[in-house]
């Protein structure tokens, strides 16, 4: 098992995000912004990295969570930005530093309204087959 190619996911997945078309005028943050960020944006967050090695080579399975977080009233935007994040991640073709991705694909969603009750938060959880 290997977790040098963790750094090289999370910039990838973080370019491409940032680079996607449907998500221009949403923040990408891998870190919660100080204070109470208004508006909507996407958070990269937790990881969980299993090894996946086997005969042929090296291996890990990285499942990771983009939170989608918005103060608009409801949750239609806040899902609409959650699809155009699974949109862009779902089986793309990202190019990493260390290593080689096989699969990326969509575990599961859930949508909830925090405790303030006017900010919404769905986090949908990816998981990553990475070749080292």
């Amino acid at each position: 098992m290997s977790y040098q190619a963790a750094a090289a996911l999370q910039a990838a997945v973080f370019a491409r995000l940032a680079g996607f078309p449907a998500l221009s005028a949403v923040a990408i943050f891998d870190a919660t912004p100080p204070g109470n960020a208004p508006g909507s944006f996407v958070l990269i967050g937790p990881e969980l990295a299993l090894d996946q090695s086997d005969k042929t080579g090296p291996g890990a399975e990285h499942r990771f969570d983009i939170s989608v977080i918005s103060d608009a009233a409801g949750f239609l935007s806040a899902k609409t930005i959650a699809a155009a994040v699974s949109d862009a991640l779902v089986d793309a073709d990202l190019t990493l530093t260390t290593g080689r991705l096989v699969s990326l694909q969509f575990q599961r969603a859930k949508a909830a309204r925090l405790a303030q009750g006017d900010t919404r938060r769905i986090d949908l959880t990816f998981r990553a087959r990475i070749e080292i």
